[in-house]
C-alpha cells in the first residue's frame, strides 16, 4: 500500500516536470496535471496537499540528485580544477536531462506563486554556489592553488558562466543545451579565475 502511495507520488511530479517542459508557456493548473496523471483533483491532494508541495517535491529532487553527487566528486577527485570541472559539468547535465524541473529552479515556472516558493528555489544555486566556493577555498588550503580575488569571486564568476547557460536554455524552448561546448569554454573560465591570461 505504502509503495503504491510512493509510486503515485513519483507519477505526479513527472507528469508535473513534463508538463513544465512540454507546456512552458501555459500556467499549470490542479485539474489540469489530475488530468494528465489520469486522478481527480482531490485524489491529487491526498498525495500533496498544496501545488507548492508539488513544487517542493522536484527542487527536493534536484537537491539530492545533485547534491548527493557532490561528495562523491570531492571525495574521488582530489584536484581543484578537476573537482570543478566535473562539479560544473554535473550542474549543466542535469539541467538538460531535466528541463521542467530546471524551469522551477530558475523561477520561469514560478509567476503567481508565493514569494517563499521563489526563495526556496533560488536557494538551489546558492547553495551550489557555496560548494563552489569551498572547493576553491580547499584548492587554496590544500594545493596552494590560489584564485585571484577573492573564493566568493572566484565563485560566483563560476556560476554566472553556469547560469547564464541554464537561463538561455529556457530562454530558448530548451533548443541552446546547456553543455554545448562547455568542454572548450571551461578552460577559459578557469584562466579567468586564477588570473592565468597570458599578459602581451
Amino acid at each position: 500500500m505504502a509503495e503504491g502511495r510512493v509510486n503515485r507520488r513519483e507519477m505526479i511530479l513527472q507528469t508535473l516536470a513534463q508538463l513544465l517542459e512540454d507546456t512552458p508557456n501555459q500556467r499549470i493548473t490542479t485539474a489540469g496535471l489530475a488530468k494528465q496523471v489520469g486522478v481527480t483533483e482531490a485524489a491529487l491532494y491526498r498525495h500533496f496537499p498544496s501545488k507548492r508541495k508539488m513544487f517542493d517535491g522536484l527542487i527536493n529532487f534536484a537537491e539530492d540528485a545533485v547534491f548527493g553527487r557532490c561528495p562523491q566528486i570531492l571525495e574521488s577527485e582530489p584536484d581543484v580544477r578537476e573537482r570543478l570541472a566535473l562539479l560544473t559539468r554535473l550542474l549543466l547535465v542535469f539541467a538538460e536531462r531535466n528541463p521542467g524541473i530546471v524551469r522551477v529552479l530558475n523561477g520561469s515556472a514560478l509567476n503567481g506563486e508565493d514569494d517563499q516558493l521563489q526563495a526556496r528555489a533560488s536557494q538551489f544555486f546558492e547553495r551550489f554556489e557555496l560548494q563552489v566556493r569551498q572547493v576553491l577555498k580547499l584548492g587554496d588550503i590544500e594545493q596552494q592553488q590560489t584564485p585571484q580575488g577573492s573564493y566568493g569571486q572566484g565563485a560566483a564568476f563560476i556560476m554566472a558562466q553556469l547560469e547564464g547557460r541554464i537561463q538561455r536554455f529556457t530562454r530558448s524552448g530548451f533548443r541552446h543545451k546547456p553543455t554545448s561546448d562547455w568542454d572548450r569554454i571551461w578552460p577559459q573560465v578557469l584562466e579567468v579565475v586564477y588570473e592565468e591570461l597570458e599578459v602581451a
